[in-house]
């Protein structure tokens, strides 16, 4: 009699593929779930409720990145247990204790950063004077905020450099947005000379700046002196430009600079002046004429 396949096969391998074809289907109905509904949530619920925010809140572009954003984590989570019902396993989810154990298996495996993170960019979202398009410093740096995620702020700085900052770094540092949406204040400093005309310094600092196609008429460019030193008093000019990702802000200050040395060499300005201490007082060598050495 001619044996029959599954006594030809070597010990140890089953002859019954009916477990093994289960879990296949059951893997294929979980990773099939999973793309249909990430699609469709992708395609039609991510827009829907963005469309939905924005007509809400026409003037707040932060919301609507916060929600887009969001609303891609529940797709995600939905596609998740999509899967897992469609794989068969729907009675997990209805065991509290398992729930729970998941759960608390997540947040253990999160570290108190990603938390942290968090909890502060949705501080940061909910914040009214922190907007996406703001122009903001903190002690790390400064730029215009892309976007607020879950984890990190994206900041493009003046040099159109993209950088990732920690959420937590934004709410437990000082934050300023001094600049508005659609303007940037320029400030320089610097010295002169107490025997120099101040005055003359201060209006040269104005018309420097107004020299300047880039810079604003409104607000005006304005000088003020802003401390006395030891050996110079300290002058400050402002002046605006446009939004500076449209202008080169390290051109616009170099070229600010070179113009303010030129102009103060031309009216006997001292731009800088070296400090005025003196030093007074006798100083005695002594020779001893037995040796030759030298002694104070």
């Amino acid at each position: 009699m001619t044996p029959t396949l599954p006594a030809q096969l070597p010990q140890g391998i089953p002859t019954d593929f009916t477990g093994i074809e289960d879990l296949a289907l059951r893997i294929l109905g979980f990773f099939a779930a999973v793309l249909v509904v990430y699609v469709v949530g992708r395609l039609l619920v991510v827009p829907t409720v963005t469309r939905l925010v924005r007509s809400r809140n026409r003037n707040n572009p932060t919301i609507e990145t916060a929600a887009e954003t969001y609303t891609r984590l529940v797709v995600v989570g939905v596609a998740i247990v999509a899967g897992i019902v469609a794989a068969g396993f729907g009675d997990v989810l209805t065991d509290a204790s398992i729930v729970i154990a998941a759960v608390s298996l997540v947040v253990g495996a999160a570290s108190q950063d990603v938390i942290g993170s968090l909890v502060s960019g949705l501080f940061l979202v909910a914040d009214p004077d922190f907007n996406v398009g703001d122009w903001i410093a903190w002690p790390g740096g400064e730029g215009i905020v892309e976007a607020v995620d879950f984890r990190v702020t994206r900041v493009r700085t003046v040099n159109n450099e993209t950088i990732a900052v920690p959420n937590t770094e934004l709410t437990t540092n000082t934050l300023t947005r001094p600049y508005g949406r659609d303007r940037y204040r320029v400030t320089e400093q610097l010295e002169v000379s107490y025997a120099d005309d101040v005055e003359h310094a201060l209006m040269t600092l104005v018309e420097t700046a107004r020299e300047d196609d880039r810079v604003l008429d409104d607000p005006a460019p304005n000088s003020r002196i802003v401390a006395f030193g030891g050996t110079a008093p300290t002058l400050q000019a402002e002046y605006w430009v446009s939004d500076p990702m449209d202008v080169n802000l390290v051109e616009v200050r170099s070229d600010f600079r070179r113009r303010v040395k030129r102009r103060f060499d031309e009216a006997g300005l001292t731009l800088g002046p070296p400090s005025t201490h003196e030093l007074s007082g006798d100083l005695g060598v002594d020779v001893d004429p037995r040796d030759g050495t030298v002694g104070g």
